[in-house]
């Protein structure tokens, strides 16, 4: 009895083993069952999640200007009333039925075959506004996941045809290719993808803390759509300047009407079709993004309307006195992006001094970039005294090298022919030649009073582009703060 009492005490804890290492087997085997089941789950709805905002491909109508075989009018082919509407642009008087654009760079007319682009009437701009407020009341209601959609199609697009929008860019402003590639392109494809990957959690709502006497209650933010905006934007980039305040307006669930500038009114029309091609590909209305070509007086329709709920504007501070003022009539918030007189400070520690080389690299993007007329550009230069007679050396040659044109017209060439001599122009047109007077005589002011002009200092009458708006690269030193030169914005090539 004994031997039996000690094997079916040394039985019982095997039994009890084996029961127990078989029912951990089944559980493993259910949890891995379960993983597999929700893991797949998981996996399905990303699919989805991703096939939900996949980029629709569509197709935009190119301007003809873009086209190989297009045969473009110049500035002498232009008569009878055409030309006194262009001699007119030019010194600043618009006429008020339509404008006609040209390339700043060569002359070349744009949207001749389509007589110039039409201007909108306060009527019209009342319409466009009404039909923005409509195909809002849907879109508000939209999912962020469908309004990222869009921006993927709309970076989708932008980055299968940037030469096509780099081109359309340089005829407009007369801007290089290289210009238009940093300054268009990659800041635009930035901010859709900043917008389509951060933009939800930009606008989810947010918890606030409350206080013991209202520990009842609970606190939260919640970002709403807006319903109309509006946005005037000015002519130095225009595709990025037209397309930023779109991004986010839409994002943020509104429609909007962009005013952009008369000088890249030909523009705008193609980068709001492609704006729109990118919603109506998506399934929703067009009517969300309108654009209206109008001169200043009929644009005070548009920055007073009751129905636009926030203002973008861009440009210069005289300009966004009149439109504050304007949207003060129906008290419309403004947010206005100004220039300024941007300085450019060059210390004389070692390790600057050692990096001068690179430091004149970055001033010279900083100055010469799309002509200086560029709202973020160095205006002025402030230099220490162990590195100012350097920096000078340094830039001098660098300036003086600095090549005046245009490639569009190169591009059109035959490389065959013995002729063909194309040439990378460093630095582009100005928009207009109403600055020149002005900055001619700021130089010769500041020369006046002891500032030393080491080159350029004038406009430029460019031999192979004799309708073109350049002016000379120039380099001004000795510059003193009481100078006006070194008080107001240039916009213009020069460095100070």
């Amino acid at each position: 009895m004994d031997r039996l009492g000690e094997f079916l005490r040394s039985s019982v804890p095997s039994i009890t083993e084996g029961q127990g290492l078989q029912f951990n087997s089944q559980l493993v085997e259910l949890a891995l069952k379960l993983l597999f089941t929700y893991g797949t789950i998981y996996l399905g709805y990303l699919y989805l999640a991703r096939r939900r905002e996949a980029p629709v491909k569509f197709d935009v109508p190119l301007p003809p200007e873009l086209r190989p075989d297009w045969e473009a009018k110049g500035w002498d082919d232009v008569k009878g009333e055409d030309k006194k509407i262009l001699e007119g642009q030019v010194q600043g008087k618009w006429n008020p039925q339509r404008i006609l654009s040209y390339c700043p760079a060569d002359g070349r007319i744009l949207g001749a075959d389509a007589g110039g682009i039409p201007l909108a009437t306060p009527e019209s701009v009342d319409r466009a506004i009404q039909a923005a407020k409509r195909a809002q009341i849907e879109w508000g209601q939209t999912t962020f996941a469908q309004r990222r959609r869009v921006l993927k199609t709309m970076l989708k697009y932008i980055l299968e045809h940037q030469d096509d929008i780099v081109t359309t860019c340089c005829l407009d402003s007369g801007k290089t290719k290289v210009d238009a590639s940093f300054g268009e392109i990659l800041v635009t494809a930035e901010k859709l993808k900043w917008t389509i990957d951060h933009g939800e959690k930009a606008l989810t709502p947010e918890k606030r803390p409350t206080n013991f006497l209202m520990m009842y209650k609970k606190n939260t933010v919640r970002y709403e759509p807006l319903g109309v905006v509006a946005a005037c934007v000015s002519w130095n980039y225009p595709f990025h300047n037209l397309i930023s305040p779109v991004i986010s307006a839409l994002f943020a669930g509104n429609a909007i009407v962009v005013k952009p500038s008369e000088h890249t009114a030909w523009s705008a029309t193609f980068f709001t079709d492609i704006i729109r091609g990118a919603l109506e590909s998506c399934g929703h209305s067009r009517d969300l993004v309108q654009c209206v070509v109008c001169l200043p007086q009929v644009a005070d329709v548009l920055t007073s309307h009751p129905d636009i709920s926030q203002l973008t504007f861009i440009g210069s501070r005289p300009v966004a006195h009149k439109v504050c003022e304007s949207a003060a009539k129906a008290l419309i918030p403004v947010t206005v992006e100004l220039g300024g007189k941007d300085p450019f400070v060059v210390l004389d520690d070692p390790t600057t001094v050692r990096n001068l080389q690179s430091i004149a690299s970055i001033l010279m993007r900083g100055v010469f970039q799309s002509a200086g007329q560029n709202c973020i550009g160095v205006e002025r230069v402030i230099a220490l005294p162990g590195v100012y007679d350097k920096i000078i050396e340094i830039v001098t040659p660098r300036i003086k090298a600095l090549r005046l044109g245009s490639i569009l017209l190169d591009s059109k060439l035959d490389p065959r022919d013995p002729s063909y001599k194309p040439t990378t122009p460093d630095v582009g047109a100005m928009i207009s030649p109403a600055n020149f007077d002005r900055l001619e005589s700021l130089i010769e002011d500041a020369v006046r009073q002891g500032a030393r002009l080491i080159c350029g200092g004038k406009r430029y009458a460019h031999p192979k582009y004799p309708h073109g708006h350049y002016f000379t690269p120039t380099l001004l030193v000795d510059v003193t703060p009481s100078m006006q030169i070194a008080q107001v914005e240039l916009f213009a090539p020069v460095l100070v």
